[in-house]
């Protein structure tokens, strides 16, 4: 297995983590876990992604991380409010 391959892997790995523990109702989707997983793994698909030079899925994996982080971060406010 490549580096490239086994950090994709990792990626979609977390990322189906976090659905399936959603789809089960282990974790809601504003969970902090939820959202770490979702930000590491799309972080790590994303870098994955970058390796293997494909920007349509660059795209998908760094929005998906982008967006989880500013899930995260109105979680941490819904929180404190």
């Amino acid at each position: 297995m490549t580096f490239t391959t086994l950090i994709s892997t990792i990626g979609v790995s977390l990322i189906l983590a976090a659905f399936l523990l959603n789809i089960f109702k282990l974790v809601t989707t504003d969970h902090k876990g939820y959202l770490l997983l979702n930000i590491v793994g799309g972080a790590f698909a994303c870098y994955g992604s970058i390796l293997l030079d494909s920007l349509p899925f660059i795209i998908l994996e760094g929005t998906w991380s982008i967006v989880a982080i500013i899930g995260l971060f109105k979680s941490y406010k819904k929180t404190t409010a």
